[in-house]
Order: structure tokens, then sequence, then C-alpha cells
């Protein structure tokens, strides 16, 4: 890659960081075998006296957190335990007779058919995340779908019975998918998700400081964000790493660093085999990549905004769809994916690349996943 592009990335994060609109950030290339950069810029926390953003910084990667849950669920279709045509009912019952939504104000159906792993897998099951105002969003707040105090088994229990957006497989919206998934790993295994997941995926790869929350012995390394969005004034308020969760969220829980989650990477990039100091590490075969990376959508519809111009969706991932269509540089086949606290992460097959870039700048988030792209593609 070209050293001076490269060092033009530097100067645009640092430059970000100069305009007050995040504290720091770590960035994070791998091309061809090699890390050719990982670097860190401004400030851990904001305010006078905070140390520098070091490469080790811990971040809370909220729905980074998805991909490396949709590959355990792959783990297990590999071994025939899990089926993703089967009903997501046949593991958790409250998902029984679900009804939806029809055209007439306040008039529920049943559904046509019921919403599958293959669903929970590529967000096409009818749930929604309750951004918004509407019927199904005041009903997830009213159930507190999401709190932090409820367990996979307890969330699983309140949205189940809950009226859908869609039909089942009839619409992509970015959902509580993800989580509902993780309830069914819990089921399968017999097992929490952290332990799943630990076992799995975590472990194998010397992911040693990825996990639900942070040691009191670590919490010196944890990046913060502004208190304050520096361009709405709104609050800022994320999640506490200290405190290990009642509520393991598959969609969006864990907490990690840029050199971890480049484990994960190297095993996507290597599709099932990552290196590690012992030799090769392989979780799943390179068909199973190749399946969790295509795209699954075809031609169905997207609700909520929240896919990018030009990008399906795999089993976990966004997936470009060509190398053009879209707002930024990248190869067709390219996937990615992202954490509503401003972290991002992209793996481009045909260039032998991935990148992550880390903030905790919540506000910045799609301003960052269409300029880090835009720089990284700069220096090949």
């Amino acid at each position: 890659m070209n050293p001076k592009a490269l060092s033009h990335l530097r100067t645009a994060l640092q430059r970000h960081v100069d305009q007050g609109l995040w504290p720091g950030a770590v960035a994070l290339v791998h091309h061809r075998g090699q890390t050719v950069l990982h670097e860190a810029v401004g400030s851990l926390r904001p305010g006078g006296g905070s140390p520098p953003m070091a490469t080790d910084s811990v971040f809370r990667i909220y729905s980074m957190t998805k991909p490396i849950a949709s590959l355990a669920a792959l783990m297990l279709m590999e071994e025939g335990r899990l089926l993703l045509s089967l009903p997501v009912s046949h593991y958790l019952p409250a998902f029984a007779n679900q009804r939806v939504y029809g055209e007439a104000a306040g008039t529920l159906t049943p559904v046509t058919q019921e919403a599958t792993v293959y669903d929970l897998l590529r967000h096409t099951a009818g749930l929604s995340y309750a951004w918004e105002a509407g019927r199904v969003p005041d009903q997830y707040r009213a159930a507190r779908v999401g709190s932090r105090r409820h367990s996979n088994a307890e969330l699983a229990r309140a949205l189940g019975p809950l009226p859908l957006s869609h039909q089942p497989g009839r619409c992509w919206e970015y959902s509580r998918a993800t989580d509902v998934l993780g309830a069914v790993l819990e089921v399968v295994e017999g097992d929490s998700l952290g332990a799943i997941l630990q076992r799995r995926v975590l472990d194998p790869l010397g992911m040693h400081e990825t996990g639900f929350h942070v040691a009191a012995a670590q919490l010196h390394r944890v990046a913060e964000p502004f208190l304050k969005d520096p361009q709405t004034g709104a609050a800022v308020s994320l999640i506490d790493p200290a405190e290990p969760p009642v509520f393991e969220s598959a969609g969006g829980g864990l907490i990690s660093t840029a050199a971890d989650y480049a484990r994960f990477l190297q095993l996507m990039l290597g599709r099932g085999t990552a290196p590690s100091a012992d030799g090769p590490v392989r979780l799943v075969s390179r068909a199973t990549v190749d399946f969790m990376t295509a795209d699954h959508l075809g031609g169905l519809p997207t609700a909520g905004g929240i896919l990018p111009v030009g990008y399906g969706f795999g089993l976990g991932v966004a997936v470009r769809k060509a190398t053009g269509l879209a707002t930024c540089p990248g190869s067709a086949g390219t996937y990615s994916w992202s954490g509503m606290a401003g972290t991002f992460f992209f793996v481009d097959p045909s260039e032998e690349l991935f990148a992550i870039l880390l903030t905790q700048a919540p506000g910045q988030l799609g301003y960052l996943c269409e300029l880090f792209p835009a720089l990284v593609y700069a220096a090949l």
C-alpha cells in the first residue's frame, strides 16, 4: 500500500480529533497478510488530563457483535445441531402464532409463514429495533424489549408475542433478530451466550480482550465519548463496561480492541482459517464463510434506511453488490458492518484487505462509515 496515502489517513483522523468530532480513534489496516497500519490518535477520553488513545484501548463495539454471534450459529449448523430452515418457535415457543399489523389501523393478521432461524440471520423475521414512533415500537417500549436487566430467555419471552412489522421473509429491516438468535444459541448449547462465544470463537482465536464486560483492572483502558454530541448537543449514553450484564446481547453487547477484532477478521478473510503462533486455527469451512458473506436478500425490499445504497445483506454482514452503485470506493463482494457507538469494519476478499476503525462517537457513525473506506482505498 502507498505509504503517503496511509499518512493521509492518519492526518485525516487526527484532523477530526482537532475539530472536536471525537476524542480519539484507533485504525487498523491489514493487506495481503501484513498489518500495514495500526495507530491511535487523540485522547482516550474527553477533558484535560486524559491519557492519549493507545492502540490497545478498549471500545464498546455494539453491532460489530452480530457477525461473531452469526458465525457461532453457523458453526452449530455445520455440526447439524441448528437448522436454519426451522421456525424460531422450534427453539423459542414464545414465537409461535405470531401476528403482523395489517394495512388497516389496529388490525392484526396471522403470519403467512413462520419466521425461521434463517430470517433471524438476515433480518427478515418481521422484527424491529423500535427506534422511531409507531405501533410496533410503542409495544416494544411498553414490554421493555432490550432492557439490560432481561436475560436472553426473558427477551425472547417478551418479544415473541408482540406484533411484527412485516410478514416474515418479505422485507429486510434491521432489528432485534440477532438478539433473538442469541437466545436460540443458548437453547441449543444449554449455556450462556457469553460462554458459548468464548468457547467457540473468542478463545480459539486468542481474542482474550473481547467479552461482555471489562475486568476492573483494565477499566483504565476503556475509551469514552463526549458527554454531549459536539454537533447536536444531545446527551451521549453508552453501556457501562464495568458491570457484567444480565443481557448478553448477541446483537450489540461485546467490548473489544482493534487487535482482537482483527483476529476475527483474519479468520473471515481466511475463509474459516486464521493464523496463530501454534499453527492455523480452523473454525468453519470456506463454504460456510462464503455462504455467510453472500447476498441473501436478492430483490427483497428494505425498510429503515440503515442498509447503504448498493448493498445487500448476508448472514450478519452487509454485502456490496457491485463496484459502482455506492457512495464510496469498494469491490463487489466486500462485506462490512458497524457499531452504533462509532465503530466500523470492512473486508474486501478480492484485495486481500480488511480495515477497522474504532471511536466512541455515536453521532459520527454514518459519516465515518463513508470516510474510512475512502481513505483506505486511496492507499491501494
